[in-house]
């Protein structure tokens, strides 16, 4: 199953009580167990010929799909089997996972590699991989020698065959940054085919919403404070028709010594990100596409995050840590939502 090391700071969907209960419209809940999370979906007043069970059958039949497309938790994936590769030059793949590399690496280069999929030596060598936590930090020769594996440059796509290129034989590719939030994308689409528009889909924090709630309003979206012992909202946004997702560095770490691991791990620099930038939410028509730009932007850090988000005119939020709380940044972009 797809596990995610980069652990997200949790997106709740919030369904507020209207004061007349009877004027709600009736919700329809699925939810269930896939790619090492939970995935939530509320279907708003879904049409009475609609088939419930076999609509549940095709989503999780999907999810199954994209885990075993990307996830580097199962040796069977098409991605495991790419990465098990130890040859240098083109390798055929499917044109899925070609597609979704593809898409990926605009990310890095919009970000000049702070979101880099060829980070995967790294994940796996600071404990955060398949193979489960180290509890210490490696040694820097160690991370000198995985470093020479890392680099999206060293990837190339030719989705017209489809294959991929290794530049070196060792290259390992991580796509928990982008897989959760393919799968989000894929099964509002799943959805939107079904005829379906007034939806939520949720999968381990990342989530799409379409047309109103119950209560035909927008869909309220909390975002959550950074902490790692209590789960309350920050701030709400009133969002439709598109996507949020959002990466944060309190979730998944270990401490040695007395100091913290962040398992955000920065490719250009072999280390955990170890700034003051606590969570980044961005919003976005793609899922995927936002889950890898917050991861970005998360690695860029306090100045560079913004700035970069704001010349994109990507919608990012930033929480950034203060010793009296949390300095909150928005891109003009992000401010606009506000407003919906």
């Amino acid at each position: 199953m797809i596990r995610h090391p980069r652990i997200l700071l949790v997106l709740l969907a919030l369904s507020l009580v209207a004061c007349g209960g009877d004027s709600r419209l009736p919700e329809h809940q699925l939810s269930g167990d896939a790619l090492g999370t939970r995935y939530n979906i509320t279907l708003i007043a879904p049409p009475a010929e609609l088939h419930k069970e076999q609509l549940s059958e095709r989503i999780v039949s999907t999810l199954e799909r994209i885990d075993e497309l990307a996830s580097t938790w199962r040796e069977d994936s098409q991605l495991s089997l790419f990465n098990a590769n130890l040859s240098a030059g083109w390798i055929d793949v499917s044109a899925e996972l070609c597609g979704a590399i593809e898409s990926s690496l605009e990310i890095s280069r919009l970000s000049n590699g702070a979101f880099d999929i060829t980070v995967g030596p790294l994940v796996n060598l600071w404990g955060f991989g398949p193979d489960g936590d180290s509890g210490e930090p490696p040694d820097q020769g160690a991370i000198d020698a995985a470093m020479q594996d890392v680099g999206y440059e060293q990837l190339r796509t030719d989705c017209k065959k489809p294959a991929l290129h290794k530049q070196r034989p060792g290259l390992y590719v991580d796509l928990s940054g982008w897989a959760k939030g393919l799968a989000v994308d894929e099964v509002a689409l799943l959805l939107e085919h079904r005829g379906l528009e007034n939806y939520m889909v949720e999968i381990g924090g990342e989530l799409t919403v379409r047309g109103y709630n119950a209560e035909r309003k927008n869909w309220a979206i909390a975002i959550e404070t950074p902490s790692t012992i209590m789960r309350r909202p920050h701030s709400v946004l009133r969002l439709t028709n598109t996507s949020v997702a959002t990466s944060g560095d309190y979730r998944n770490y270990f401490e040695h010594d007395g100091v913290r691991y962040s398992h955000t791990i920065d490719a250009r620099t072999g280390q955990p990100v170890s700034h003051q930038l606590a969570a980044v939410t961005v919003v976005d028509k793609s899922a995927a596409w936002a889950d890898a730009m917050a991861t970005a932007l998360l690695v860029l850090g306090p100045e560079a995050g913004p700035a970069l988000a704001e010349t994109l005119g990507v919608a990012g939020y930033f929480l950034v840590r203060e010793s009296s709380g949390f300095e909150e940044l928005a891109t003009s972009s992000f401010e606009k939502l506000r407003n919906l």
